[in-house]
């Protein structure tokens, strides 16, 4: 075989393993289902550094307050100091509560509402990459990546929204999908608006043309 013969043939099987290689990337990230079915009961909120919780103690206006959580996740209210509530919800909290407070006053009834929603870790959506305003967004029932596309304010100039990951935390299994944000948001094709979960990130690269 002639060296132009041998250089022809090493050429053509560079080619099938590019080929090759292209396809077994292309496999492993799968395109989740879109618009997949909400659960019946949407998990109940977390308490999260940051949010601001209104404590009311009935028939004990003293005892009632409002307080935001520290960065270290507890919070100190009256009769009761550095209480740890992150990752509780309210109802747990309001139980919590009335127990440390019962050994002060007679039968406590408590109640916490929520504001701020910041929420922790886990119960976020994260945006990153070539996002106008790349940030950690609390998650909403029935969020999909359109809703979480608006709040930070679209795609830049740069992105290369077709190929944007979702990396999905599955137990202790990270999965990636590839999700299709150019069809979504230019040509309008709702069968690439995907529901998120809690603890989602999406990471849209920059285009490289």
């Amino acid at each position: 075989m002639t060296n132009e013969g041998i250089r022809s043939l090493f050429s053509a099987l560079c080619a099938i393993l590019v080929a090759l290689a292209v396809g077994a990337c292309a496999d492993s990230r799968e395109l989740p289902p879109a618009l997949v079915e909400a659960p019946d009961e949407p998990p109940l909120y977390q308490i999260g550094a940051g949010d601001s919780l209104t404590i009311f103690v009935w028939r004990n206006a003293e005892l009632s307050t409002s307080v935001t959580v520290r960065p270290d996740g507890r919070i100190s209210v009256p009769l009761i100091e550095d209480l740890y509530v992150e990752g509780k919800t309210p109802s747990n909290l309001s139980r919590e509560i009335e127990t440390q407070l019962a050994v002060y006053i007679q039968d406590p009834l408590v109640t916490v509402i929520v504001g701020g929603f910041v929420g922790t870790f886990p119960q976020q959506v994260r945006i990153v990459g070539e996002a106008s305003q790349p940030q950690a967004i609390p998650f909403r029932a029935n969020m999909t990546v359109l809703d979480i596309v608006i709040q930070v304010g679209g795609l830049t100039e740069f992105a290369d929204g077709n190929n944007t990951t979702l990396v999905r935390f599955q137990g202790d299994e990270i999965r990636e999908f590839r999700v299709r944000l150019d069809d979504l948001l230019n040509d309008g094709d709702i069968s690439a608006n995907v529901a998120l979960l809690p603890g989602d990130i999406l990471i849209i690269p920059e285009s490289i043309f």
